[in-house]
């Protein structure tokens, strides 16, 4: 049946924004779009804006996110919500960004709390299925933080971001009950956790097609302790000059022989999970109605062995993880969802982390269900390739750290102060996405501007404490 002006208000934009988006698109979203689509957002951790094949990769082998980005669309202007893991989860889950979100300190179990909604609360009470399989970071064992508190049906990994830090640990979570991994103990390394995360985010894919599915897949690769399967590693042992070309290759991060070929291997066994994504929603039949979004948490990491120059991760941008410079907040992000994004799209639209919560509600029919003071909205119509009143390239994105660091992105301009007491850097990203030159002296109202806009997008943090845990342990 022809979609009716209801069900296209309701899957695209608030009514205000309709008129324009239909002048634009021409043309309606395919029938299949009406209902309620499944969504699976699978989100890398530390993985740079250059690490991909389709971002310009020639080092790493990504067959898979390559041909994502060949089916669906690349963002070119993509930024996660934080240039450090927490923060940008907690921007993720509750729609707020760096200034005003719960989250913001990055020690790596502080909570949620009960009050606040996040996307998998906003999207279960619009029916659907909702789980996560990976990393959390938003709440150790016995807070109010704990994914099942905050939405999700299932839960399946780490809740402790350093937790997070071990691909052989001897137990991950399942919701709030401990998943042992007996053969992994006293450091034993038989089972890489990460497959069998996978596994069961594949698992909730094709256990129930008579609701629709929010499936959200935290990865850990290529985060710290940067290991990876024997077998992902091979194929690049030998290929890089400065490593030796050796068969006794040491599992962990402290493996001096080859630590490209490591992180070679760790990327691309995170792009053959992916493609198992792909290839089960094709073969269950839920491709037609699945929005599968990839992206990262932050940039690439600085340290050493995770060798971001080396790979030129951040794809030529300045700076890394931590940092509020391009290449620490700018990410790789790909839609895919055959039938309404089209095939091998590119679209420049500057948005950020925040705005997920407002679009999954979008699509699912449930906005009215998102706090009204949220600080994203909904991108929906990018994935058709228009452009609507409300998704231009000059809205003002920010982002901050608790350490004093901030930015703040108006069109063209990129404002970055370093503390809060330097001076305000600016620099053209049109001219130079490097950010080579800072323009501030040039461009003094730019700058006036944009000051009171950092200042006024900044509210104080509540307490980020960090809950008590074990003796001797970070986490539960």
């Amino acid at each position: 049946m022809p979609m009716t002006m209801k069900t296209v208000l309701r899957i695209l934009s608030g009514a205000a924004m309709i008129a324009p988006l239909m002048a634009a698109l021409g043309t309606m979203l395919p029938a299949h779009a009406a209902t309620q689509p499944n969504i699976v957002f699978i989100m890398a951790d530390d993985l740079g804006y250059g690490a991909l094949g389709s971002y310009g990769q020639t080092k790493i082998k990504t067959p898979h996110l390559d041909r994502m980005a060949q089916e669906g669309m690349r963002f070119t202007q993509s930024y996660a919500g934080a240039a450090l893991c927490a923060a940008s989860r907690s921007i993720l889950m509750t729609g707020y960004h760096g200034g005003h979100t719960s989250v913001r300190g990055n020690s790596g179990g502080i909570p949620l709390r009960d009050e606040d909604v996040t996307v998998a609360e906003v999207l279960k009470k619009a029916g659907y299925r909702t789980g996560l399989f990976g990393k959390w970071g938003l709440g150790d064992a016995e807070t109010t933080g704990v994914p099942n508190k905050q939405g999700f049906d299932e839960f399946f990994g780490y809740l402790h971001q350093k937790h997070a830090h071990f691909y052989y640990t001897d137990y991950l979570w399942h919701n709030e009950e401990r998943y042992p991994f007996p053969e992994n103990r006293n450091g034993a390394r038989e089972t890489y956790v990460h497959d069998v995360t996978m596994e069961k985010a594949i698992e909730f894919i094709q256990a129930d097609h008579d609701a629709p599915f929010f499936c959200y897949i935290s990865v850990t690769i290529p985060h710290h302790e940067w290991v990876a399967p024997e077998a992902s590693v091979k194929p690049y042992l030998g290929q890089f000059s400065e490593e030796r070309p050796t068969e006794t290759w040491r599992q962990g991060y402290n493996t001096p022989d080859a630590p490209k070929a490591n992180m070679a291997g760790m990327i691309s066994h995170m792009d053959q999970g992916v493609g198992m994504v792909l290839d089960a929603l094709e073969e269950s039949g839920l491709a037609e109605n699945t929005l599968v979004i990839f992206t990262s948490d932050n940039g690439a990491d600085r340290y050493p062995i995770a060798c971001a120059d080396f790979f030129d991760a951040n794809g030529g941008l300045r700076g890394y993880k931590y940092d509020q410079y391009e290449g620490g907040i700018r990410v790789p992000t790909i839609a895919h969802w055959p039938g309404t994004v089209k095939k091998g799209a590119v679209n420049d639209l500057p948005f950020h982390f925040a705005d997920y919560m407002a679009t999954f509600a979008d699509l699912a029919g449930a906005s009215d269900q998102v706090p009204g003071d949220v600080d994203g909205i909904s991108i929906v119509a990018a994935f058709t390739g228009a452009r609507d009143a409300a998704l231009k390239n000059d809205r003002f994105l920010y982002w901050e750290d608790l350490g004093g660091q901030r930015a703040g992105r108006l069109g063209r301009w990129k404002a970055v102060q370093r503390s809060p007491e330097s001076p305000l850097e600016l620099y053209d990203l049109d001219t130079d996405m490097a950010e080579t030159t800072n323009v501030a002296v040039q461009h003094p109202d730019v700058v006036a501007k944009l000051y009171a806009l950092l200042d006024a997008n900044h509210s104080e943090a509540r307490p980020q404490i960090e809950p008590h845990a074990p003796k001797g342990r970070y986490y539960r």
